[in-house]
């Protein structure tokens, strides 16, 4: 499909964040944005230096993929027509990132549609480990009628190669060596456990390039055959995230909005003390773009330490809220509450179908006042109604206006985030691309639980304080 440029480009409007907008109390001065041109000068020329070097892989994945996506879309195609469902086993980016394409594309209730209608394999997503989720799942699917994708980059991920078990099990119990057959591995190329399973159970095998973390990983396999199978275009998609990536080639601060939006950012935090970013989507399909979003933005920027070394606990606690539903029950916190966060509209300009709001309640204008519009200028409305409280309180606040929701818009949307990450990351001078926190619980883990090479750590946990029962009510 071919979608316009001029159309589709996605809009920031970073007025909200002004001091000539907001006042000069909470707001960025345009003074104060030259003050750091030096240092945003320097974050872009890293990131530009870093593009598909190490763990920047990601920054490639928009081109150059022509053979992989063949091979998924042909691959997606044989599922569509052999398979009934279509599981994803996987944890954090793994998840996240099919479950927001999944809801931002597909219908809203697409498992719940007729088959002819949904023209493709229901689609759930199995990212943890909550026992009575996985009995919760084997009761709606059958496994002999399942596709189960198996991602993991590492194969050492518990959660994870859990799921694999239990679930291997099952089907060679009721399949036998057609047990290989139903499921696919998304991982390393290279190396990790997962590639060598693959390679002895003969199972259809993706790669998860080397240089592209989970968080960073949507574009790759791992996001993209999930999508293939659900009928989305992923061509689009890259395209979109291509399209995004143009724009970021510009050094100019205001000609390229993920720069410009980590600029703001950074300042918020550390000039401001802006320590929670909310992201608020106006759109139910957005919703779990606002998931995936703080996996991103947690995990990249919570640092201890900046790449020199030094001592620093940075970082910005995101929060998800989901407009209107969340006017009920977190902006009276954001427009009286602490001034303490930054607060990102997602906004989209046409829906995907229009809704009338028919004539009733004559005798009670204050219902009847909303016969003739339709509930897409309602919730356009209540969008623009909770910037200008927000605004009005002095609390700031930015809106990303997509002019309708497809893969190309998304494309741009995830790809402007991943960016703006990188961005931020080398404002603040801090590795955005390891997670050095999580794995200090991924040992405590394999500890806890015997695994061999961790008897030490065990050692450690054993030894920690005791829990005090006059602590314990």
């Amino acid at each position: 499909m071919r979608y316009s440029k001029k159309d589709l480009k996605i809009r920031v409007d970073y007025n909200n964040m002004m001091a000539s907008v907001i006042g000069r109390s909470q707001g960025i001065t345009e003074t104060e944005l030259d003050s750091i041109s030096s240092e945003i000068s320097k974050a872009y020329n890293f990131v530009a230096a870093g593009s598909g070097i190490g763990m920047m892989g990601w920054t490639k994945l928009a081109t150059g993929q022509d053979d992989v996506v063949e091979d998924i879309l042909a691959t997606a195609k044989q599922i569509r027509r052999n398979f009934e469902y279509f599981v994803v086993l996987g944890i954090g980016g793994s998840a996240l990132g099919p479950i927001a394409a999944f809801k931002a594309i597909n219908h809203l209730h697409y498992n719940d549609l007729k088959k002819s209608k949904r023209k493709g394999p229901k689609f759930y997503v199995e990212d943890n480990v909550d026992p009575e989720r996985m009995a919760a799942l084997l009761d709606v699917i059958e496994p002999e009628k399942t596709m189960f994708n198996v991602v993991t980059k590492s194969g050492s991920t518990s959660e994870t190669m859990t799921q694999y078990l239990i679930i291997n099990d099952i089907l060679v119990k009721a399949l036998g060596d057609k047990a290989r057959d139903h499921i696919i591995a998304t991982t390393s190329k290279s190396k990790g456990n997962l590639i060598k399973i693959a390679a002895r159970e003969g199972y259809k095998t993706f790669y998860i390039p080397d240089g592209v973390g989970g968080r960073f990983s949507e574009l790759c396999p791992v996001g993209l055959l999930p999508a293939a199978v659900l009928g989305i275009d992923i061509k689009g998609l890259l395209q979109g995230a291509a399209f995004m990536q143009e724009q970021c080639e510009s050094a100019f601060v205001k000609r390229n909005p993920a720069l410009m939006t980590a600029a703001l950012m950074y300042l918020a935090m550390t000039k401001h003390g802006k320590n929670i970013s909310v992201m608020m989507p106006y759109a139910d399909g957005l919703q779990f773009v606002a998931d995936w979003y703080a996996q991103l933005w947690a995990e990249s920027l919570g640092k201890n330490k900046t790449l020199s070394g030094h001592a620093c606990n940075v970082g910005q606690t995101p929060v998800k809220a989901l407009g209107v539903t969340d006017q009920h029950s977190q902006v009276q916190l954001y427009t009286e509450g602490p001034f303490d966060k930054v607060i990102t509209f997602l906004a989209v300009d046409k829906y995907r179908c229009e809704v009338a709001i028919p004539e009733g309640c004559k005798d009670i204008p204050d219902v009847n006042f909303l016969s003739g519009h339709t509930m897409n200028e309602l919730i356009k409305a209540e969008q623009l109604a909770t910037e200008y409280a927000v605004t009005k309180a002095g609390k700031l606040n930015y809106t990303i206006n997509l002019p309708e929701l497809n893969e190309f818009t998304l494309g741009q949307l995830l790809m402007l985030f991943m960016m703006e990450t990188a961005y931020c990351g080398a404002l603040l001078g801090i590795d955005a691309f390891n997670q050095p926190g999580v794995e200090e619980g991924k040992n405590a883990t394999y500890a806890l639980l015997g695994r061999r090479g961790y008897e030490d750590k065990k050692a450690e946990l054993d030894n920690a304080p005791k829990k005090q029962n006059r602590f314990i009510i």
